[in-house]
């Protein structure tokens, strides 16, 4: 998935959360900060793994048991940011999916990475959810969702 942050997502944001840090709403006050410039707020990237989790791969139906996050590097207004989903495991007696999550912007840099744990709806015959036409663990998958 391939998302750019604008304002008018972090000003959504901010009012759907109550999360008014003037370091994302307020130019003036973010340019005495160490950043500089307004930022995206964190979860905000974060939010975006779970577009591509329950939109594109593992898809609908998929719920979310656990996600780990470290916010590596600040997102700024007009960064693009490629989330991706590499899975991990898969616990097919269980249906919970393991994926390495990861959010990097427009120079290659991550920006948020962490782990999420998904109890998934579909899962073939065999046992094993469908990944783009592979079975999982063996090899892990990297998918790139939301272009």
């Amino acid at each position: 998935m391939t998302r750019a942050v604008n304002a008018e997502d972090v000003e959504g944001y901010a009012k759907i959360t109550g999360d008014a840090n003037p370091v994302h709403l307020d130019e003036a006050y973010a340019a005495t900060t160490r950043f500089k410039q307004r930022i995206a707020h964190g979860m905000l990237a974060g939010s975006f793994i779970s577009a591509l989790l329950g939109t594109r791969f593992p898809g609908p139906g998929t719920i979310y048991l656990k996600q780990d996050l470290a916010f590596r590097k600040p997102v700024y207004l007009g960064d693009v940011l490629e989330v991706t989903a590499t899975v991990t495991s898969y616990q097919a007696q269980k249906a919970i999916l393991r994926l390495a999550t990861v959010c990097r912007n427009q120079r290659g840099e991550i920006v948020v990475e962490g782990e999420a744990v998904c109890l998934v709806s579909e899962v073939s015959p065999g046992g094993s959810p469908e990944l783009s036409g592979a079975a999982v663990p063996t090899p892990p998958r990297r998918v790139v969702g939301l272009s």
